[in-house]
């Protein structure tokens, strides 16, 4: 019974998502492509010409959202049944009478429509979203709030009918606006910081859904073949398509009955500050920031130029740390997020490391700059983009700590981060690196001066 009892202690805990998610959304995702590249063969079988040869605008790229989206909704609703769970905070026997729920639904939508109507207010305010990229995602916005106005009065009532608790932040926030004395302060947070993760992130991350999707309807893969440099980039190009598509979709759907909601967003002044930092408009990293780390540096393509046997070996080894990052994102399927906490995550890249993509994504920047290696042969440049792309990996350091100091709060965390200390590839790796330097440290010590 004991060996029994360990056997289970020692198992990976159970992953909040299914491998098979994932895997949905990539084949989704995969014919959205196919139908793109081949958009004008297809519509002139279908006996329409006069349409582009290829589906490689804006709007497109949106569809596209639905490709991947959609068959991920289907499994984890179908075959994983996952708006059973009670995670959820749904209990479909319920079934309340509309009647019965009105007065709490009423309050909810005045709190959401509130909480829209803040955002909104931010978006106007703030020039940035009114420039560049971002134009897109605010004719988006415009396009859905109409449609979302309207939808959500009927997901509401509907909801609460079901919910076992219908009092959640929204009607906390629409109870306060409304002048009651029965709202929660810690409630309207939480319902806060969600939203504002939300609105923060879904309109970076809708205003780069066209750009890579462009790039790779319009990809001359047989040209693109012949050459390892452009091989490897358009490889890292579809692996980011695949990272900005499910993460723009994981944004989009959180939803209850779906087991993808906003459980809590990171309370800590700290999180938000490690995260915001590496976002537009309060990017550090990018050209000409004070993080900047490309002062006279050139790409791996340069330094290796005439080096056939190099550029495949580190093209490929750019092209797996990509697909890492890529795969840390698909193994999410709809509950990607900054800053929030929307189910553990054991399964994929998580079985090995807890933080897979920052992990890959910084072993990339260093091997795709270099930064100690420059075209001006300055030694100060070397020096300092060497220390400026350190201290980049630090914050991102920082943000994997703050983002664990969040999750410890969530038992189920806290048991998938001591399996993973005593079992994982990537942290025993680092615990053997630190045992084996405070033995050579021990030795030193023990070492006694001559007399």
């Amino acid at each position: 019974m004991k060996d029994d009892q360990l056997a289970i202690s020692e198992s990976r805990p159970v992953s909040a998502v299914s491998t098979a998610v994932g895997l949905c959304g990539l084949l989704g995702l995969a014919l959205a492509i196919l139908i793109a590249r081949n958009f004008g063969y297809i519509m002139e079988n279908l006996g329409f010409s006069g349409w582009p040869e290829r589906a490689d605008g804006a709007y497109s790229a949106m569809v596209a959202l639905a490709f991947c989206g959609l068959p991920m909704v289907l499994w984890s609703v179908i075959v994983d049944k996952v708006h059973k769970r009670p995670s959820t905070g749904i209990d479909w026997s319920l079934k309340r009478p509309v009647a019965d729920v009105l007065d709490i639904s009423i309050v909810k939508i005045a709190g959401l429509w509130a909480t829209w109507g803040v955002i909104a207010a931010i978006y106007g305010l703030c020039r940035f979203y009114w420039d560049g990229n971002y134009l897109f995602s605010m004719e988006m916005f415009e396009a859905a709030a109409i449609p979302l106005v309207l939808l959500s009065v009927v997901y509401v009532v509907w909801l609460d009918r079901y919910l076992v608790n219908p009092r959640d932040g929204s009607w906390h926030f629409g109870a306060w606006i409304a002048g009651r004395d029965d709202w929660d302060k810690d409630e309207i947070f939480h319902h806060l910081r969600a939203w504002a993760v939300k609105g923060f992130f879904l309109a970076f991350m809708i205003s780069i859904v066209p750009g890579g999707f462009r790039d790779i309807v319009n990809m001359n893969f047989a040209e693109v073949v012949t050459n390892p440099v452009w091989l490897a980039n358009a490889l890292i190009t579809a692996m980011f398509l695949v990272d900005v598509q499910f993460a723009t979709v994981g944004y989009m759907l959180t939803m209850k009955p779906l087991d993808a909601h906003i459980r809590t967003a990171n309370p800590y002044l700290a999180g938000w500050v490690a995260a915001l930092m590496c976002y537009p408009p309060f990017i550090l990293m990018n050209n000409g920031g004070p993080l900047d780390y490309h002062i006279g540096t050139s790409d791996w393509a340069y330094w290796f130029e005439g080096q056939t046997l190099l550029l495949w070996i580190w093209g490929g080894l750019l092209v797996a740390l990509t697909g890492i990052y890529a795969w840390a994102t698909v193994a999410f399927g709809l509950r990607f997020s900054n800053l929030t906490h929307r189910g553990i995550l054991t399964h994929g890249p998580y079985a090995f490391t807890k933080h897979p993509a920052y992990l890959s994504k910084n072993s990339y920047w260093w091997l795709a700059t270099m930064p100690f290696l420059v075209t001006t042969g300055n030694l100060s440049d070397m020096i300092r983009n060497t220390a400026i792309l350190a201290l980049v990996s630090a914050i991102y350091y920082w943000r994997a700590k703050t983002e664990e100091k969040h999750l410890m709060s969530d038992p189920a965390y806290a048991e998938y981060a001591a399996w993973m200390e005593r079992h994982a590839l990537v942290p025993r790796f680092f615990a053997a690196l630190r045992g084996l330097a405070g033995n050579r440290l021990r030795k030193a010590q023990d070492v006694q001066p001559a007399e």
